[in-house]
């Protein structure tokens, strides 16, 4: 049933802290916040992307450095200091006219519960809070920050037989 599920995404939306990075934030001596992302989550999200699939990142969380990571990335709808997830994923459902079977989020916890009950294929990392696992259709076995995000984006791109790049450019993954 799961697999059968992912033929049909079109669209991915991750939140950032506790999904893309471990949840680990560094407060520097200048005042900013420093976050760690995977090389390997970095590749299959441009990939998703080159394969026309919608990538969306939204997060209560902002800086400058997220910013630049997720334009090098080539993600189209990046959305950083959001209170109101619920409203943001309303505005790209109106404005892409999707459907809620078309769409895959991955969160990790409570801010992220409400609109992971509006889409087809809620999933999550393996370190999740214990209510956004109760709602999710599949627990990446791996962690926030530690190729959850690249596990299902690679197993949605492999049942649907748009995984494989012909010619990879190892600059991609690390823009």
């Amino acid at each position: 049933m799961f697999l059968e599920k992912l033929k049909h995404v079109t669209t991915f939306i991750f939140d950032v802290d506790g999904v893309l990075t471990n949840g680990d934030i560094l407060a520097s001596d200048s005042g900013e916040f420093l976050r760690t992302f995977n090389i390997k989550d970095g590749y299959a999200l441009q990939l998703a992307v080159k394969r026309g699939f919608l990538v969306v990142v939204i997060s209560g969380g902002k800086g400058l450095a997220m910013q630049k990571r997720f334009e090098g990335l080539n993600i189209p709808e990046v959305f950083l200091g959001v209170s109101d997830k619920v409203s943001v994923f309303n505005q790209l459902v109106t404005k892409y006219e999707l459907h809620p079977d078309q769409i895959l989020y991955m969160g990790d916890d409570i801010p992220d519960l409400k609109v992971m009950q509006l889409v087809g294929l809620p999933v999550c990392p393996a370190d999740a809070v214990p209510e956004i696992k109760a709602v999710s259709q599949y627990i990446s076995p791996y962690t926030g920050g530690k190729t959850a995000v690249r596990d299902i984006i690679e197993k949605t791109l492999k049942v649907q037989q748009k995984w494989f790049d012909e010619q990879p450019d190892a600059a991609d993954s690390s823009k």
